[in-house]
């Protein structure tokens, strides 16, 4: 039998004695309702759940009984909010959520672009690395905030009153940094030897004893979750090959296995755990002054694509996080701070095509091998002459593809040629813009679920790091060719599963109400900085301010 672990259990074994047992409660009853208040709150909590995307989000509303139900059933919800650019990855989507400026502004276009004129021998470029230092590269690398090119919110309050305190704390370091942006107070992310910050930053006491709390806690195995009994129909394993099954797993884990935990509700409570400590030690939201939090729920993300997003595993998961964000919650109003919260996600996600076959979609498929950057440099070379040379480079079979900087000008004419030919008439490939293509098309506008998918890749498009070509895959097509050899399902595509993500916010005594109607995510800029009073200039941003009084009156006004 699979054991539960209790948000009690966790939260009271994690921080003792820092900060008491945040005990679950029953779920919150609706206050009465009113309008959002005129005063500014004391503190912005503003969440991220990775890979929370709005079809996630809608397959279980009716079983939230936690902190998610207190966020739909009495915030203003936006079901249809937009991760509205093509490229729907983790890093340009947290890049959206605090700065109002999509990825073509912020200028990270990706989780990894290439720079073919670096000194380094790797030419690939994390998001949240700083590239320059000696002897790293893309997969070891010195973590910065170096490549984001615009203010987050909480350095725009800085700069506006700097006895402001920002804190970003995250399960992955590019959800701290693009969130937290590169002037946060604190800054913290989980890797496997427990929570670290910038290189040089001392380990404060509390962050060492959440640290002391995840090796106590990995050195003891995890029988596993009870299965709620919404799950209870997802409870079949589905075959990827190579003997390989995903599908009806409990989160049992071996003691050790970072991995595992990372991939797990563990994660995320014990990052809401860090969150609260922080709150608490710091006395954020007690002074005269509005502070923020930044908040990334990674394990849905890593429960994505080890699993995939309609097995017990994310059903368990979304279960499980809602009760962790109520018992969060709680601890809030336990200490009396007036505070709003916005919850959404970095992009959606798409579920693994094997289970999507037995289930009505015998169409889906993973794709070709032949369209991977390696594949395509082989077989380009083939047809122009040009063989044992470096022609192509990219991340993947989809997404940017770069040509090597070594090719004449006539050898590049044909490489391009070749491959825009190749690409074109293949059967799983939607369309390829070319870089002078996407640099031509104006900046998107209008209802972002109305958006072309040029306009979508526009509002993806950095000059200085966006490739010669973009490959768009069709819908339904799983950008993994092979999920034995490592993640299972992903995300990426500009299809409105990766696209769509949900956004809540909440303040106590506010009216409740529902708008189904598309917005973006680079929308709740604006709209938290009407909260708290604060100017930013519109040609700055690409987002617009929500209004969050339900009926009459404007909070975009106040």
């Amino acid at each position: 039998m699979f054991k539960r672990v209790a948000a009690a259990l966790l939260l009271a074994t994690a921080l003792a004695p820092v900060m008491p047992v945040m005990a679950q409660s029953p779920a919150p009853t609706a206050a009465t309702p009113t309008t959002v208040p005129a005063s500014a709150p004391k503190l912005i909590v503003a969440i991220s759940v990775d890979q929370f995307s709005a079809d996630l989000f809608s397959e279980y509303r009716q079983y939230y009984t936690g902190g998610l139900k207190r966020l739909t059933s009495e915030g203003a919800v936006f079901p249809r909010g937009y991760q509205s650019h093509a490229a729907t990855e983790t890093c340009p989507g947290h890049s959206t959520i605090l700065t109002g400026s999509r990825p073509s502004r912020t200028g990270i276009i990706a989780n990894t672009w290439f720079d073919l004129d670096t000194k380094r021998e790797d030419k690939a470029v994390y998001c949240a690395e700083d590239e320059s230092q000696p002897g790293t590269n893309s997969n070891d690398y010195v973590a910065s905030p170096l490549h984001l090119k615009v203010p987050t919110l909480g350095g725009r309050m800085k700069i506006a009153n700097p006895a402001t305190r920002v804190v970003s704390v995250a399960g992955k370091d590019r959800a701290v940094i693009m969130m937290g942006g590169p002037t946060a107070d604190q800054s913290w992310w989980l890797t496997p030897k427990g929570y670290v910050s910038y290189k040089g930053i001392a380990t404060p006491p509390l962050v060492a004893r959440v640290n002391e709390q995840l090796a106590a806690r990995l050195a003891q195995p995890n029988p596993g979750f009870e299965l709620p009994p919404q799950c209870a129909a997802k409870d079949f394993a589905v075959n990827i090959g190579a003997g390989q099954t995903v599908g009806n797993g409990r989160f049992a884990r071996d003691a050790g296995d970072f991995k595992k935990f990372r991939a797990s509700p563990e994660q995320d409570a014990l990052t809401l755990v860090l969150a609260a400590g922080a709150i608490e030690s710091m006395g954020l939201g007690k002074q005269a002054q509005t502070d923020i939090i930044s908040i990334g729920l990674s394990a849905t993300d890593y429960v994505g694509h080890t699993y995939g997003t309609e097995g017990t595993e994310s059903c368990i998961q979304v279960d499980r996080l809602d009760t962790e964000l109520g018992a969060f919650f709680d601890k809030l109003d336990k200490d009396g701070i007036d505070y709003v919260v916005v919850l959404t996600a970095d992009h959606g996600g798409h579920d693994l095509p094997e289970r999507h076959q037995e289930n009505a979609m015998p169409m889906e498929a993973r794709v070709d091998a032949a369209l991977t950057p390696k594949a395509l440099t082989a077989a380009i070379g083939a047809k122009t002459g040009l063989t044992g040379k470096k022609l192509i480079w990219g991340d993947g079979p989809a997404g940017d593809l770069y040509f090597d900087k070594g090719l004449t000008k006539a050898e590049r004419a044909k490489v391009e040629a070749e491959t825009l030919t190749l690409l074109r008439a293949h059967p799983q490939v939607q369309t390829v813009f070319t870089k002078a293509e996407i640099a031509a098309a104006p900046a998107p506008s209008g209802p972002p679920e109305s958006w072309s998918l040029l306009q979508e890749a526009r509002a993806s498009f950095d000059p200085q790091r966006s490739g010669d070509l973009l490959l768009l895959l069709k819908p339904r097509v799983m950008s993994i060719p092979d999920g034995t050899k490592g993640y299972v399902a992903t995300h990426g595509s500009p299809w409105d599963t990766d696209r769509r993500v949900p956004i809540l916010f909440w303040r106590k005594g506010m009216r409740h109400f529902e708008q189904p109607l598309g917005v973006e995510t680079v929308d709740i800029l604006p709209t938290l900085a009407a909260l708290i009073h604060l100017p930013v200039p519109k040609d700055q941003i690409d987002g617009r301010c929500l209004d969050l009084i339900a009926g009459a009156g404007d909070s975009c006004a106040q």
